[in-house]
Parts: structure tokens; C-alpha cells; sequence
């Protein structure tokens, strides 16, 4: 399957993503320069602590109770689109809660996920099995983790994951 821009929103992939930090919505603008989409933010309802220590002590804590926090209304359904790229920071080796929210409130059956997170280095757990768990008659296709937003080489990460993937091929995939 090859994605497109067209009009129609099943001919075009869903984009979705909660970030922190700025770093995993800055790897969903690339995926939508690349390749078009829909892109949709999604936010807490209630904000994560800015400091450090407080931040990790909740994440873990959500983490292990596999709590899915409020959100705020989001722009797009997924309903109509065959293909959903889903992004989050790795926390704790899983994915943020707000996405696990996210993919819990919605039915994904039939469709293709295509996971991506940041991360700085720290543990990483099977992101992509994660997700499976929350989407089991899903399609979920190999994850991409990427240091922090990916700097100069998001780029050539993209192009090689969207072609391991078997989502685009290389001469459809617009230049960034």
C-alpha cells in the first residue's frame, strides 16, 4: 500500500501523536512532509508535571497501573483512514499514556499502525508489541525509534522505514 494525498481520507494516512517534549510531533511533521496525511495532536487533559523527577515518578507510576488518562477532544476520528501513523516519547520503555489512551478509546480493527517514538537512549521495551496489545486486530508494523527528533538524519530514517515497512515506495516518498 502506497500512501497518497489525495482527497479522499482512506487514500491518505492519519497521522497521531502526543509529545512532551516537542520531539515526537516534530517526527510527525516529518512523516506528513514526507509522505501527506492528516496529522492530529493529542493532549492530556491534565498536563504532566514540568519537573523531572516528578514527571518520572507519575510516568512510571501510570505506566505499571496501565492508566489511561483524560484527553482533550482531538481534531481528527479515525474511522475513515486505512493507514495510522502513531507517535509518542518512550517512557519507561512503553508508550505515553496519552496514547495508550487514545489507541484504547478507539477501534483500530482492520488497520494498518504504524508506530514511531522518541527516545534519548534510555530502555527501550517492543514498542510495537505495546501497541498490539491495545490493537489486536490491527495490522501493527515495525516501530521506529528515533533519538530525540532525529536531526539531520530523520530524513533518511523515514525514507528506510517507510521502505521496510512496505508503505511507500522510495520514488513516491517527496523530499523533505
Amino acid at each position: 500500500m502506497t500512501a497518497s494525498n489525495g482527497g479522499n481520507a482512506s487514500d491518505r494516512p492519519l497521522i497521531v501523536s502526543y509529545s512532551y517534549s516537542g520531539s515526537t510531533h516534530r517526527i510527525a511533521q516529518g512523516i506528513q512532509a514526507a509522505i501527506g496525511g492528516d496529522w492530529c495532536e493529542i493532549h492530556p487533559w491534565q498536563p504532566y508535571p514540568t519537573a523531572f523527577p516528578e514527571l518520572i515518578r507519575q510516568v512510571k507510576r501510570e505506566a505499571e497501573t496501565r492508566y489511561y488518562p483524560r484527553l482533550l477532544p482531538v481534531s481528527h476520528s479515525p474511522r475513515p483512514y486505512s493507514m495510522i501513523f502513531v507517535g509518542s516519547p518512550n517512557w519507561c520503555g512503553t508508550i505515553a499514556p496519552p496514547l495508550a489512551s487514545w489507541l484504547h478509546q478507539n477501534d483500530l480493527s482492520g488497520k494498518i499502525i504504524l508506530p514511531f517514538y522518541s527516545h534519548c537512549g534510555g530502555i527501550c521495551g517492543d514498542l510495537r508489541q505495546d501497541i498490539a496489545r491495545l490493537c489486536p486486530k490491527a495490522d501493527v508494523r515495525e516501530a521506529l525509534g528515533v533519538i530525540d527528533d532525529g536531526g539531520d538524519s530523520l530524513r533518511t530514517l523515514l525514507r528506510q522505514w517507510f521502505v521496510r515497512t512496505g508503505i511507500a515506495d522510495p520514488r513516491s516518498i517527496r523530499a523533505v
